[in-house]
C-alpha cells in the first residue's frame, strides 16, 4: 500500500489544498483531496487489466470549486432534500437555505462539500476532519466530523463517516460520486446493470420531496432485485431515477462490456440511486468532456431524505454523547 501527497493548487485568497493518491498492489489507485474531502478520482482495471478512472470529476482546483453537481463529495451536514428547508427539533423550528427549488438540498449554500478539510494520511488511508460551528448554514450545534478513505489490497474502498455534537442535531453525511464502469464518460450507464436488494422505496411528489410512505417495488420499474439494464424502464419513470430505496442487502453495479464490477455494503437504511438526470452538458469535466445526461450515476447510501419531517423514517438526530457512524464499502472485481 502507498500514500502519496502533492499540491492541488492555491485559492485567491491563498489557501492551499493537497491532491492524495491511495494505490494497492492491484493497481487501483484512489485521488482524494482535502477540498471537500472529496474523491477525485479512481482508476478500476477491467477483465483485460486496463486501468480507467471510473469516475466523473474536474483535472484541476478551479473546477471543483466551481462545480455545482456535488461530484466526488462529502455531502453535508443533511445530504439529500429537506422540505421548504425546515424542520423541527425539541419544539425549535430551524429554517435552512431553500437551494433547490422551495427546498434545502445537500447541506446548503455551502456545504461541507466547499470546505477545507484537515487531512491526516496514514499508511493506506486518509482522514478527514472538520468543525462545523454551531449555526452553521442555520444548523444548531458545533459539528465535528470525521471522513476516512481506506484502500485495501483487497480491492476496496471503504469510507466511514464519524461526528459528535455539543448540541441536538441532524446529521446525514453522504458520499455523491457519479460512477461511470465502462471508463469513458462519454458513453451512458443506461447499459450497466443494478442490483438494488429491497421490497420497498420511498416515492416522491414532483419536487422530489417524500410523500411519507413507503411504495412495494413488486411489479414497478423500481424493482433492481435481479440484475436489470438501467436503460430497460427508465423511461417509465418521469424525470428518471432518483430515489431512495430501503436496503436488505449489498448492492452491485456491472457493466458487460467493461467487465467491472462494484459491490456496495453498508450500515445505512437506504440508498439514493440517481441516475444522472439533470447532466445537460453544461459541466466541463475531465479532459475537457462535456458530461451529458445519464453519463454518469450515484449511490448514496443515508438516511431518507426529508427524515427529520417523517416521523415514521429512521431517525436522523443526534445528541450530545452520541456518535454518529456511517460506513460504506465499494469492492471492486471483473466478471
Amino acid at each position: 500500500m502507498k500514500v502519496e501527497s502533492e499540491s492541488y493548487g492555491t485559492t485567491p485568497e491563498g489557501r492551499k489544498f493537497r491532491l492524495f493518491t491511495l494505490s494497492n498492489e492491484h493497481g487501483l489507485k484512489a485521488g482524494l483531496s482535502d477540498f471537500g474531502a472529496t474523491l477525485v478520482s479512481l482508476h478500476v482495471p477491467d477483465r483485460q487489466g486496463k486501468l480507467a478512472d471510473v469516475t466523473h470529476g474536474y483535472d484541476t482546483l478551479d473546477g471543483w470549486m466551481a462545480d455545482k453537481a456535488y461530484m466526488g463529495a462529502t455531502v453535508g451536514r443533511f445530504g439529500n432534500r429537506i422540505a421548504k428547508g425546515r424542520f423541527t427539533l425539541d419544539g425549535h423550528t430551524y429554517q435552512l437555505a431553500t437551494n433547490n427549488g422551495p427546498n434545502h438540498l445537500h447541506g446548503g449554500v455551502k456545504g461541507f462539500n466547499k470546505h477545507l478539510w484537515e487531512a491526516q494520511p496514514g499508511e493506506s488511508q486518509v482522514e478527514f476532519r472538520r468543525v462545523s460551528p454551531d449555526g452553521e448554514e442555520n444548523y444548531p450545534g458545533t459539528l465535528t466530523a470525521r471522513v476516512t478513505y481506506t484502500l485495501t489490497n483487497a480491492n476496496e474502498l471503504r469510507i466511514e463517516f464519524h461526528a459528535t455534537t455539543d448540541k441536538p442535531t441532524i446529521v446525514n453525511l453522504v458520499h455523491h460520486t457519479y460512477w461511470n464502469l465502462t471508463g469513458d464518460p462519454r458513453r451512458t450507464i443506461l447499459d450497466h446493470e443494478l442490483t438494488l436488494p429491497a421490497d420497498s422505496y420511498v416515492p416522491v411528489g414532483e419536487d422530489l420531496i417524500p410523500t411519507g410512505k413507503l411504495a412495494p417495488v413488486a411489479g414497478t420499474p423500481m424493482d433492481f432485485n435481479t440484475p436489470t439494464a438501467i436503460g430497460k424502464r427508465i423511461a417509465q419513470v418521469p424525470g428518471g431515477y432518483d430515489h431512495c430505496w430501503v436496503l436488505r442487502g449489498a448492492v452491485s453495479l456491472h457493466d458487460p462490456v467493461s467487465g467491472r464490477f462494484m459491490e456496495i455494503s453498508t450500515d445505512q437504511p437506504g440508498i439514493q440511486f440517481y441516475s444522472g438526470n439533470f447532466l445537460d452538458g453544461s459541466i466541463r469535466g475531465k479532459s475537457g468532456i462535456k458530461y451529458q445526461r445519464h453519463t454518469g450515476l450515484c449511490l448514496e447510501t443515508e438516511r431518507f431524505p426529508d427524515a427529520p419531517n417523517q416521523p415514521a423514517f429512521p431517525s436522523a438526530v443526534v445528541r450530545p454523547g452520541d456518535t454518529y457512524t456511517h460506513t460504506m464499502v465499494h469492492r471492486f472485481s471483473v466478471r
